[in-house]
């Protein structure tokens, strides 16, 4: 008699042969592509040109003759030496004018993020239409506004704030035009758009919760801004500062438009030196010596304000 055997179950697919290699990983290198055009940019147009003017810096001779590189450092110090008093006004005038952008830029701020609701774009809108006309033709137009027997040295003078402003030394006498006073309102009016647009986008992340468990504590509007909005809106109060600190400390426009020899900045010693006296050494250490003093400045204001989050 034969017996019927059952046949074995079929096996459960088994993993891979361990001889076989696991897939290779592409795209590697992807992101150090895509960075390098980027790179590229900054090191045929910053690296590069920044080389160049270093070497610029410690050459001696003569348009007529030629310059050569001979390590000649003391231009920094006599370029220091001379031109001292435009780089104390540069901080002075940039100091003054980021200062004033914050206070007129923060409650603007302020509005747009909590309280402007459908009105918001419109008033954003307002913020960065000044972009879309020349930087010059906007401080051509303050000559105008500042000038003599205008609307606004008329209303100062009926005011008589005049005598106040010139007491203080930013006007002279009747004029508000090529005054230190005319310089820094340039500065102020050109530059606000940066210091709104940071301090908006800071204040606008703020969680309106917080401010209802502030007033839920029984904590006064001003406890409310001055523990919980200040504090949390800082990275945009830091970034609006050196958008605003840097590029005015290096101005030259206002400056020469709107002021006068006496309130010359060190942005317009070093136009004079590259495009007229044609002292290119010295234009190019007091380039140098400019950006250090900015770096300086900008990392004791980071560390000082106890933030490094400028996002």
């Amino acid at each position: 008699m034969t017996t019927l055997t059952e046949a074995p179950p079929p096996l459960a697919p088994g993993p891979a042969a361990t001889d076989e290699k696991p897939p290779r990983r592409r795209g590697r290198l992807t992101p150090y592509w895509l960075l390098l055009p980027g790179i590229l940019w900054l090191l045929l147009f910053f690296a590069l040109p920044l080389v160049y003017q270093a070497s610029t810096s410690v050459q001696t001779g003569s348009l007529e003759e030629g310059y050569k590189v001979t390590w000649h450092f003391a231009t920094y110090w006599d370029a220091l030496s001379a031109y001292w008093p435009q780089f104390m006004r540069s901080v002075l005038y940039a100091g003054t004018a980021t200062a004033l952008c914050l206070l007129l830029g923060y409650p603007l701020a302020y509005l747009i993020a909590f309280r402007a609701g459908r009105w918001r774009n419109l008033i954003l809108i307002l913020v960065i239409a000044p972009f879309f006309t020349s930087f010059l033709i906007r401080t051509l137009a303050w000559k105008t506004i500042l000038a003599d027997g205008g609307p606004v040295v008329g209303a100062l003078g009926s005011l008589h704030l005049l005598d106040v402003t010139s007491t203080l030394g930013i006007t002279a006498g009747d004029r508000v035009l090529a005054t230190p006073l005319a310089v820094v309102c340039g500065l102020t009016y050109n530059f606000l758009p940066f210091m709104i647009l940071p301090l908006y986008t800071s204040l606008e992340r703020i969680d309106g919760r917080l401010h209802e468990a502030a007033g839920d504590l029984y904590a006064k509007p001003f406890t409310t801004f001055r523990k919980v909005t200040f504090p949390l809106s800082m990275p945009g109060v830091v970034s609006g500062t050196l958008l605003t600190f840097i590029p005015a400390s290096g101005d030259y426009v206002n400056a020469d438009l709107l002021g006068s020899t006496d309130t010359r900045m060190v942005g317009n010693v070093i136009q004079t030196q590259f495009l007229r006296t044609l002292d290119y050494p010295t234009a190019a250490a007091l380039s140098f010596i400019l950006m250090a003093a900015i770096l300086l400045i900008v990392t004791l204001y980071i560390r000082k304000s106890g933030t490094e989050d400028l996002v």
